[in-house]
């Protein structure tokens, strides 16, 4: 049965903010001025999600270490997601297989599509727990001036539980800036204090959010007098010197070539995957999604016991904080039609707009007591004219890292470590 509810708007971890031509923006506590009519379905499978944005988001970090093969990188997939997701809601016609095709979205259609969103969201809320804090919220901010469809409304209420508040981003964009900003730098505890400019806002009119900030401790935390010094190779050849935490009894597993660690945080709804690339590999070297997968499935498979085994892990700590532009990198990777004077987002707005920006700023901090980690993601849009076991694994030599949901795959945070000493 279908029960109606109001969209509500809220602040979390990390923060993804899709900037669009014909709505604005508002305040740090902004009244909900509008809001869609929230459809409440038997709450539809959320892996499929999760599988979809951790393809998506080794798709977007392998392009961008393309792009900057030396560089420590830091993703939100989940902000990512959400925010072009937001977005994808309002597509049509080509633009939206272009962006589907892109997400790797679930071949599920009109509400039943809505309905997964809905219990994408709520499965990622559901992570907050006795030793994690995870905040999650999706927002509206429009222009007084735009007008969003009805339907539109509908879907964002449904899909991520968001409502709608008025900020002036067309007649002042300074201050529609700094209430954004303001809204996202309380939501990721200040660990973003600022996403946008107001230049960034020339043009724009409608702003989306998605904010997510996380705090996790280990289950088991590294003893912080077992830290120690010692050699890591950087992506570019070099040798750094870092501080290892190191520690025991973490599950490990190879797969085609590739060592997985798992590193469980408290209440076992969230873990860690540190994984390092074959000896030799690339520099951009990325596992394939099915390869991960099977990783995954097998760290899953059983206890800390058994073949699966790694004893003496040492990882180092890390503080890594970046931002960067995707649009260019969404572009290469197959929607381009999204950023063009052909996009169709006629399902957001009678006006026709195309993204224009596509902006995401991550923290990433990880230490003997576990991680801290913020995301904010920017997408504006404009208008347009018309298996062999080892027994230690040291990771001193770049490598990935994945912070996901146990039950669902969500991949809230995504980071190549090239160089521990560099912040």
């Amino acid at each position: 049965m279908h029960m109606k509810n109001q969209l509500r708007a809220a602040a979390g971890v990390g923060a993804a903010a899709l900037l669009m031509a014909g709505c604005g923006s508002g305040a740090v506590a902004p009244p909900v001025i509008a809001h869609g009519v929230a459809l409440r379905e038997p709450l539809a499978d959320p892996r499929p999600y999760g599988a979809a944005d951790t393809k998506f988001g080794l798709d977007v970090l392998n392009a961008w270490c393309q792009a900057d093969p030396g560089a420590n990188l830091v993703l939100s997939p989940s902000s990512l997601a959400s925010g072009l997701g937001m977005a994808y809601l309002g597509a049509r016609g080509g633009t939206a297989q272009a962006m589907a095709r892109v997400m790797d979205l679930p071949a599920t259609g009109g509400q039943g599509f809505e309905a997964g969103l809905q219990a994408r969201s709520a499965a990622l809320r559901g992570l907050d727990s006795p030793g994690v804090t995870l905040a999650a919220s999706d927002q509206v901010w429009a222009d007084p001036t735009l007008k969003t469809q009805p339907g539109y409304l509908n879907a964002v209420a449904t899909g991520y539980d968001a409502g709608v508040a008025q900020v002036p981003l067309l007649s002042n964009p300074d201050r529609a800036a700094q209430e954004i900003n303001q809204s996202i730098a309380a939501a990721t505890r200040r660990q973003i204090p600022q996403l946008l400019s107001p230049t960034s806002l020339n043009g724009i009119n409608l702003v989306l959010t998605d904010a997510l900030y996380l705090r996790a401790a280990w289950a088991t935390p590294f003893q912080a007098s077992q830290t120690a010094p010692g050699p890591f190779t950087t992506a570019a050849g070099q040798r750094a010197t870092v501080s290892f935490m190191n520690g025991g009894l973490f599950r490990a597993v190879s797969v085609a070539g590739w060592t997985a660690v798992q590193l469980p945080y408290r209440g076992g709804k969230l873990v860690m995957l540190a994984l390092l690339p074959p000896s030799g590999a690339a520099g951009c070297a990325t596992p394939a999604a099915s390869a991960l997968g099977a990783m995954t499935a097998r760290l899953a498979a059983g206890g800390t016991t058994g073949p699966a085994q790694a004893r003496d892990v040492s990882l180092p700590r890390v503080n890594l904080d970046v931002q960067v532009s995707l649009k260019d990198l969404l572009s290469e990777l197959g929607m381009g039609v999204a950023f063009t004077a052909s996009a169709d987002f006629a399902g957001l707005s009678p006006q026709p707009l195309s993204i224009g920006l596509v902006q995401q700023a991550a923290t990433l901090q990880v230490g003997e007591q576990g991680t801290v980690a913020s995301a904010a993601t920017a997408v504006g849009m404009q208008p347009t004219a018309v298996r062999v076991q080892p027994p230690q694994v040291v990771f001193d030599r770049p490598y990935l890292m994945l912070v996901t949901a146990s039950a669902t795959g969500e991949p809230l945070f995504m980071a190549k470590v090239a160089n521990p000493a560099a912040h």
